[in-house]
């Protein structure tokens, strides 16, 4: 070891030994007592530095940076005396991701570096999965705070939206504990945002990236507006602006009743720079843009006051050749065989100001974030209907435009060995989705049919037809909480707490078909969509006289509203939570973490008249649960290196907003759409876990664990057809179980010895395995309750012994690492593999939808050097070397048809960033 390395080593030896104790380690990182002189003999202090090292296991090096953690409960106990690495020293089974461990990965965003945690997998859609099961029963919360969901299918943010820059560190957990939401299920993840930096600074940031299946390819996209490359919308797909479409929003009236302008409101739709379908020659590079700011200022004699602010723009697009095939009986025998071509243009641009106090023992934080996340989708498709010979081509041009803004304040005090926390804030999500448009043109291959070699849109449902959709959904979210913390002695810690949330949603969809009664001319429907529509169309729809002097006709056009039924819904969920829990060391060795938490929630869901006349719908539902929730985690330390733990607890599922809200709704990235069941009930969870942990110093480890989990009423997604179109819908299961086991290895291995070049180079090699095995129990007794349909059999939906949707039955991670020591150089390969996991249930008899995720594999190389003064780091990606795609299909062990199939691509990134 150079002399360096050794001065450092020792100046962090003597830091650790003289630091104050504390029976709490503070979200900072306070200190818990040091170790003793035996477990430091004085001779290895003076003649062997190494040695002292390797006799203080937890990895000295890594107290200098500590991980900042905000949690509910404002503390993280210490459960032994030789360590404050936080992923040994917690009671509870969790998985920290600093700022260093995120920039390893590469990612840009927290969804990619969570995906490299053991038990954690990511789906293409930003949202994490803990052991297999879907996100319902993960949790994911903002400094401790909770967050709503922009996505209609999702209960939690996708974490896609989140980009590394802003966050500070991202806690995982895996075991409940009372502090947290009873909505655990299968985990916790916690990120934290950055507060107080440690020296002014000022960052600049910017890369571009593509994809072989995308850049400089043809593609498809439509005008909309001079803004859409910033991800805003300048005004055209505002409804205000369109005086007979708000008119009759606001009238009350259905669209059929006498005085509805119907003709104004057509004219009103038809604006062809949202709809008409556009090819690009060469679709241009990836890129994105930010900029970081952070400085600190001393207040008084021991404060300081710290301000960070960030922003981001990224502008990405992506091309989906995708197969889509659906089967007429269980021999998967073809009813249909589509191809879509499909163009997104993603634009994300967030902001996040921040304020943070620091003033003795208190922390303070005030921290405001906005995510504006918008998609702009082009497709067009065309297959064969194989029952009727006829094909089709179509169109679907749509703008998803969500939004998030978070405010929040979190205040950790400490009165010696009190320690008082209090947090609170509010949050809106929006997502308005206008003017989403679907032509439908059919060929009818027909020889007696004079046009039977054209495709045409006579308008009318046996030959083409037009259908526009205007969604919009706002969520405001109120939240509290308090905390009080105390440690008795060194043996003996115990908190309570109160928590309170307050959800509000508010979620309209109206969609219109326009039809054309039966005098509409054949010859008509061989018009591009713009001309279809166009004003000169239309009034000559509403002109009977024009008709009788072109010899045409008569024939209308006729609006139909396919939701008039169930239009908008009202949803809320309160929740009241109180919990305690006690640390409690008996013996040296042995902890015991426990607590109990109680929640009662009353969680709504209400049709909104919208109409004059109200409908009368019975598609409402009213859940009034409450809930004891016990958890505990034993930890036993059997040797310095070794530890043991085994936890137990219960916890609950709730359903989604959106799987109790009877509203269809179209998932751009799963190609399908969805409808809600209001007859939906709350999962129960029972939890155990045992796990042996086994630290080998200077940050390497390993751990084995077995876990299982009994899920009563699981809820689980099913399929089934209309109009020939895949609809996915939710319904309960009986129960059922899900248990396995996961390993993880870390080391890090100093290439010292081989001297020169590699004098400060380390070796890091982290692998992780999960086993994961899920049976749903379906009896001839069970009951299955959808609506809008009668009580009938469970098995009508779930077959007896299937696994749960979204769990495979494999994940593995490998990174493999060569890093420098003393300055930024990273090169990193990472493997990740994950097994087939169902989708959805099959419908009917047909069988299950399948996923195989399969393998990636990843390059990121990181490397910093300095010009003119200044820190640059350049960092270079490619990403899915192993070319693997997307396969979403349905197999009976001797057929297989493809659901929701395409290739991915291959893609490459190159970014720098420059530090003043």
């Amino acid at each position: 070891m150079s002399s360096g390395k050794q001065l450092t080593a020792l100046l962090l030896l003597t830091t650790a030994l003289t630091f104050p104790s504390a029976a709490f380690a503070q979200s900072t990182g306070a200190e818990g007592p040091p170790p003793t002189e035996d477990e430091v003999p004085d001779e290895e202090l003076t003649d062997n530095v190494e040695a002292a090292n390797e006799a203080v296991p937890g990895d000295i090096v890594e107290e200098e940076a500590q991980p900042d953690i905000s949690v509910p409960g404002g503390t993280i106990v210490v459960t032994g005396r030789r360590t404050r690495d936080v992923t040994r020293a917690s009671p509870q089974v969790v998985t920290v991701l600093d700022t260093e461990t995120i920039a390893r990965t590469g990612e840009g965003d927290i969804a990619g570096a969570l995906g490299r945690v053991t038990g954690l997998s990511q789906q293409g859609n930003g949202l994490v999965y803990v052991r297999g099961l879907g996100d319902r029963y993960s949790l994911a919360l903002l400094n401790g705070l909770p967050l709503p969901s922009p996505q209609p299918l999702s209960r939690v943010v996708p974490l896609d939206i989140f980009p590394t820059s802003v966050v500070a560190s991202s806690l995982v957990q895996k075991t409940y504990s009372a502090n947290f939401p009873g909505e655990f299920g299968g985990g916790v993840i916690n990120l934290t945002t950055r507060a107080i930096p440690t020296e002014s600074f000022l960052t600049v940031s910017g890369s571009l990236s593509g994809d072989t299946e995308t850049t400089f390819g043809p593609g498809y996209t439509y005008f909309g507006g001079d803004w859409d490359w910033t991800g805003f919308d300048q005004g055209r797909r505002d409804i205000s602006n369109y005086g007979a479409l708000q008119g009759f929003f606001d009238s009350g009236a259905r669209i059929n009743d006498q005085g509805v302008d119907t003709s104004g409101i057509l004219k009103d739709i038809n604006d062809p720079n949202l709809y008409l379908l556009q090819k690009i020659g060469d679709l241009p590079t990836n890129f994105s843009a930010g900029v970081t700011a952070g400085t600190s200022f001393d207040v008084g004699s021991d404060g300081m006051l710290g301000i960070i602010a960030t922003g981001s723009i990224s502008n990405k697009w992506r091309n989906r050749f995708i197969t889509k095939q659906t089967a007429v009986n269980e021999e998967l025998e073809l009813d249909t065989d589509f191809r879509e071509f499909v163009t997104d243009n993603r634009v994300l641009v967030n902001g996040l100001l921040g304020f943070g106090f620091e003033i003795a023992e208190h922390k303070f934080r005030f921290t405001n974030l906005y995510i504006h996340d918008t998609l702009k989708r082009a497709a067009l498709e065309e297959g064969t209907d194989l029952q009727d010979g006829d094909d089709a081509l179509i169109q679907d041009t749509a703008w998803f435009e969500r939004q998030l803004f978070n405010s929040q304040f979190v205040g950790e005090m400490e009165f010696g060995n009190l320690s008082i926390d209090f947090r609170g804030g509010y949050a809106q999500t929006k997502r308005e989705a206008p003017f989403e448009w679907t032509f439908e043109y059919v060929r009818t291959n027909n020889e007696n049919d004079p046009y039977g070699d054209l495709y045409l849109n006579t308008l009318d449902p046996q030959r083409g037809g037009a259908i526009v959709s205007f969604s919009d959904l706002t969520e405001d979210l109120w939240y509290g909480g308090a905390d009080i913390s105390y440690a008795f002695n060194d043996w003996l810690n115990a908190t309570v707490g109160y928590a309170y949330t307050d959800t509000d949603r508010f979620s309209t969809r109206r969609e219109f078909d326009i039809r054309a009664s039966s005098g509409f001319p054949e010859g008509f429907g061989a018009f591009r969509p713009d001309n279809l529509l166009g004003d000169a169309l239309i009034d000559f729809a509403f002109d009977r006289d024009a008709q009788e002097a072109g010899g045409i006709g008569p024939y209308e056009l006729i609006i139909f509203e396919t939701t008039q039924s169930d239009p908008a819904f009202a949803a809320a969920l309160e929740i009241h939570a109180g919990y305690g829990k006690v640390n409690l060391r008996p013996f040296d060795r042995l902890t015991l973490d426990v607590g109990v938490r109680y929640e009662d929630a009353v969680q709504s869901v209400e049709a909104v008249e919208v109409f004059a006349e109200p409908l009368g719908s019975t598609s409402g539902t009213l859940l009034e649960n409450s809930y004891w929730l016990p958890g505990g985690t034993l930890t036993w330390e059997a040797t310095d290196s070794l530890q043991f733990r085994v936890s137990a607890s219960k916890t609950i599922a709730r359903p989604q907003f959106r799987e109790l809200i009877f509203q269809t709704y179209f998932d751009p990235e799963t190609n399908r759409q969805f409808n809600g069941n209001p007859r939906l009930i709350d999962s129960e969870l029972t939890n155990y876990e045992a796990r042996l942990e086994y630290y080998m110093g200077g940050g390497s480890r390993a751990s084995v664990a077995g876990f299982y989990k009994d899920i009563e009423n699981p809820i689980e997604i099913f399929t089934s057809f209309s109009d020939n179109e895949i609809v996915s819908g939710f319904a309960n299961a009986p129960k059922a179980e899900l248990y396995g086991a996961e390993a993880e290895f870390q080391y890090n291995y100093d290439l010292v010895d081989l001297g020169g070049w590699f004098d400060s180079q380390q070796l890091v090699a982290i692998a992780n395995y999960t086993y994961t095995q899920s049976e749903i129990s379906v009896g001839p007794d069970d009951i299955a309750r959808v609506f809008p349909f009668a009580d009938q059999p469970a098995t009508n939906f779930f077959d007896d012994g299937v696994p749960l949707t979204g769990q495979s039955d494999h994940l593995v991670n490998l990174q493999l690492g060569l890093e420098d020591l003393d300055r930024l150089s990273q090169f990193t390969l990472l493997l990740k593999y994950a097994s087939e996991r169902v989708t959805s249930r099959g419908a009917g008899p047909l069988p299950d939808i399948i996923e195989e995720p399969g393998f990636t594999l990843d390059f990121v190389v990181r490397q910093g050097f300095e010009l003119s003064g200044k820190e640059v780091e350049l960092k270079f990606e490619a990403r899915n070397l192993t070319g693997q795609g997307h396969e979403e299909f349905q197999t009976n062990g001797t057929n297989r048809i493809e659901i929701n199939s395409y290739n991915v691509g291959r893609s490459f990134s190159l970014g720098a960033s420059i530090k003043f």
